[in-house]
């Protein structure tokens, strides 16, 4: 399928002079934003993690306004009224780097599971490690999970929401990816709900893709499922509100207003 429908503003017969150009100074602005923001907050690392988390909100926020004013990318937040008082687990669609960018703005002081190749990036990995991440090693078979399953319940004990993406990988608007094994284990040990998040951010910011398109990305938050359920009926349920709130999201994108 297209990166984008055609019945969508922001679609074109081909990329565009002008997308093709913003997209360009986006990725310049984004990458001088993030070595700025790395350096400056060295000092951050060394106070206690609730700055350095609070300090990621910020980097979080320059990556959104730079997305606003330069490719005309924004976004939406549905469902927040279903979101449980106390702690979860919150299942992403995982489409594109984009939602890796905004989910602490989204949620409190979220532990997201990433690979922990991630936290070998220089500065940045830094950060990673300090705001209390969920480092795995996806090569180590049985081990990646026991390093899932610790790593999530000291993220629980400190009572942030624990963030997975069933996935594991990003995929494109419309299609299924297997789903892994780790967020039923997280569901099984913790004792948690499971709250299933759509997006539609493919359609504009595409896997491993160049371009950004204007518009407005839609994160909703769905029905959680509540503890108890047998492991196959939970990844049934699961992959089917998901999967089925992500392709009603990726039909109808939203334009920018």
């Amino acid at each position: 399928m297209s990166d984008l429908p055609s019945s969508n503003p922001a679609a074109s017969g081909g990329a565009g002079a002008l997308v093709v150009l913003r997209s360009l100074v986006f990725n310049l602005a984004f990458y001088s934003w993030t070595t700025l923001a790395c350096l400056i907050g060295l000092p951050v690392l060394l106070l206690p993690r609730v700055w350095v988390v609070a300090y990621a909100r910020g980097w979080e926020r320059g990556i959104q306004l730079l997305l606003r004013w330069l490719v005309g990318l924004e976004h939406e937040l549905r469902g927040q009224a279903l979101l449980p008082s106390g702690p979860a687990i919150y299942a992403f669609k995982h489409q594109s780097a984009w939602e890796t960018m905004v989910i602490h703005l989204l949620l409190p002081d979220p532990a997201i599971a990433l690979k922990r190749e991630l936290t070998w990036i220089p500065l940045f990995g830094w950060f990673l490690i300090r705001t209390g991440m969920i480092r795995i090693d996806r090569g180590a078979g049985s081990q990646a999970l026991r390093s899932l399953l610790k790593g999530a319940e000291a993220a629980a004990a400190r009572g942030s929401p624990i963030v997975i993406f069933p996935e594991g990988t990003r995929v494109a608007p419309g299609a299924t990816g297997p789903y892994h094994p780790g967020v039923a284990a997280l569901y099984g040990k913790l004792g948690l709900p499971v709250v299933p998040v759509a997006l539609n951010s493919g359609l504009f910011w595409r896997r491993r893709g160049f371009l950004k398109r204007p518009g407005r990305i839609t994160v909703e938050f769905l029905e959680p499922i509540a503890p108890g359920l047998d492991r196959r009926r939970f990844m049934a349920v699961l992959a089917e509100r998901l999967e089925t709130a992500s392709r009603r999201l990726a039909a109808r994108p939203a334009a920018a207003s």
